[in-house]
């Protein structure tokens, strides 16, 4: 992307440090090109009194000198520095040790083994951001909102967030036995996530019926606006005439390739996006683009978070395309990271700026909501069946409920989904089972509970399923050149 001025390099972070992956923005805007008094090449001065520094050296002395037990002098250094940061009170200002930072580089720039969720801490809970599509995440049915409390029985209350992280991430084929708080159920649940490595593929389109393109964006790393260049090149040579970009569930990733995808719908001098410093300063990245021929939809969601909203933002302001499902996140802030100022292979990310919509607005904490908003069918966003013990009629429970929301998403239609175990839940599962030739009980156990899952879940990835993809074919049919 192209700023005006001074050419020296800031590396802005759009997203959070995460189980899935983290990724990395390089921008070199002149208003903000010093940080804190000095530019990001200097030596960074403490700006701390000899009261205050002497106080600091005093309490570590004292910790070295007479606490009870050996001090692990790293440790202690690093809490300090996690100290210091917490006391923000901003999740998204972060300190990495030596190991945390060599994982996060290797998160931008090569596949890695995870779950394959984007993470933040909220209220001091890890918090799913997103599950990025097609990980296994997202195959365990974790959503957007729900805070996880324990990884394989280790509670994570008191750990930092990459701490967390370091948790919830493993080997390939290991699991990671979820404990998790959803917004809505009373109870915790529980998961089984089998990590995996992560797609690096970030890109994926398809020609649909009547001409209409769509480009599903899963993450926007260091190749994704090449991918989606060739992708595009490949749709227009075959006659598009309206395209679909579906950003939903999309944690985010570089400004960069947000620009480089957004500026060709853009027409030349209008803003993709703008960044305001601390001062309240703000500058523009004004398109070099023509704009396109063809009309544009988005598909957003509450998992469309930072760079997917960038997205979102700069194509409905500036290119005037509409904007098709549920309201975004809502992450407007920007981080730095300070790794050479570190100058031992650790390194900290913090929040420097915000950025806002080329209207202007600041869509941090609230989102971006969409022109047509359509919520996809409940279950879609059911959770997984606990399978603590075998489900049976005349009981009640969340779920049950559960169950009723899946077995009417297979087309069975029990006569209620209240969470109440009636005798017509009862024949909806029979159904199930006599289609599946299971054992007719009527009652669900483990097997019964997993056949059921596996089906509800090929029914969300069926497109005739999805209401907000049939929406957006809808809108674009009616703005087509006929």
């Amino acid at each position: 992307m192209t700023f005006k001025g001074r050419t020296v390099l800031a590396f802005i972070l759009l997203a959070m440090f995460a189980s899935s992956i983290m990724t990395l923005t390089i921008v070199h805007p002149s208003i903000f090109a010093s940080v804190g008094g000095e530019s990001s090449t200097a030596t960074v001065k403490s700006g701390l009194s000899t009261k205050d520094l002497n106080k600091i050296a005093t309490t570590y002395q004292l910790i070295d000198s007479k606490f009870l037990s050996q001090i692990d002098r790293d440790k202690v250094v690093n809490g300090a520095i996690n100290g210091m940061l917490s006391a923000l009170d901003d999740p998204f200002t972060v300190y990495m040790d030596q190991k945390e930072a060599k994982q996060f580089d290797e998160s931008i720039t090569s596949s890695f083994q995870g779950i394959g969720a984007e993470v933040s801490s909220e209220d001091g809970k890890v918090t799913i951001m997103a599950p990025i599509k097609g990980s296994p995440a997202e195959k365990a049915g974790l959503h957007t909102h729900d805070v996880i409390l324990s990884v394989n029985g280790e509670k994570l209350d008191g750990l930092t967030l990459n701490q967390a992280i370091m948790k919830i991430r493993g080997p390939k084929g290991t699991q990671a036995k979820l404990e998790i708080v959803r917004p809505g159920s009373p109870e915790p649940i529980q998961m089984i996530v089998v990590r995996d490595d992560i797609d690096v593929e970030t890109v994926y389109a398809e020609m649909m019926q009547g001409n209409i393109g769509k480009i599903e964006i899963r993450q926007f790393s260091s190749n994704t606006s090449k991918r989606f260049k060739d992708e595009l090149k490949g749709l227009e040579a075959k006659g598009m005439k309206g395209l679909i970009i579906d950003v939903r569930n999309d944690p985010g990733g570089l400004l960069s390739a947000v620009v480089e995808i957004v500026e060709p719908f853009v027409p030349k001098g209008k803003p993709i996006v703008k960044i305001e410093n601390r001062k309240g300063e703000q500058e523009d990245t004004p398109s070099q683009g023509t704009g396109k021929n063809y009309p544009v939809t988005v598909l957003i969601n509450k998992g469309s978070a930072s760079a997917s909203e960038i997205l979102a933002g700069a194509l409905h302001d500036s290119s005037g395309s509409k904007l098709i499902g549920e309201t975004t996140f809502g992450k407007g802030t920007v981080q730095v990271t300070f790794e050479k100022e570190m100058a031992d292979g650790s390194n900290i990310k913090m929040t420097v700026y915000k950025w806002l919509t080329p209207n202007g607005t600041w869509i941090h904490k609230k989102g971006i909501s969409p022109d047509i908003a359509v919520e996809q069918p409940a279950f879609f966003k059911v959770a997984p069946l606990s399978k603590k013990t075998t489900l049976k009629p005349d009981t009640n429970s969340e779920d049950v409920k559960n169950l009723q929301t899946m077995l009417t998403g297979l087309g069975l239609t029990p006569d209620r989904t209240d969470g109440y175990f009636s005798d017509k839940t009862a024949l909806a599962v029979k159904a199930f089972q006599r289609m599946q030739s299971l054992p007719i009980t009527g009652e669900v156990d483990v097997e019964t509970a997993n056949r059921i899952e596996k089906a509800i879940l090929n029914e969300i990835k069926d497109p005739k399923n999805d209401l907000q993809l049939k929406a957006a074919t809808q809108h674009l049919q009616s703005v087509m050149p006929k």
